[in-house]
């Protein structure tokens, strides 16, 4: 999954956009040492969402050329396990949050906000 996303130019990449029937989502390697967060989640749960929110151009590699603007949460939490199944609580905002926002809708369904 990395590998593709990395191919792709993409900053984000759920299994299930790779045809992978798991919970599973993967984000930019430098995004996720800048944050000092892992670069893989296992089975995430947002369990908080700010009321604060930004609006933001964003695309998906499942469409390509495709942008629409989406407003997201500023901050969240999230909880997972990471690539070696130790558990995870990050708080996380500005694009990060952008990013495990929109890979998390993704394992839940959501192609693209409106």
């Amino acid at each position: 999954m990395r590998k593709k996303m990395v191919e792709s130019q993409g900053v984000g990449l759920a299994a299930n956009q790779v045809g992978q029937d798991l919970a599973i989502f993967v984000i930019d390697k430098k995004l996720a040492e800048e944050n000092s967060v892992p670069d893989a989640f296992i089975n995430p749960e947002i369990t908080e969402y700010s009321k604060d929110k930004t609006e933001m151009e964003e695309g998906c590699l499942s469409l390509p050329d495709y942008w629409i603007p989406v407003s997201r949460a500023k901050k969240i939490k999230i909880k997972a396990l990471d690539e070696n199944g130790n558990k995870i609580k990050i708080k996380a905002r500005g694009f990060l949050a952008r990013v495990l926002q929109h890979e998390t809708d993704h394992l839940n369904g959501v192609l693209i906000k409106k």
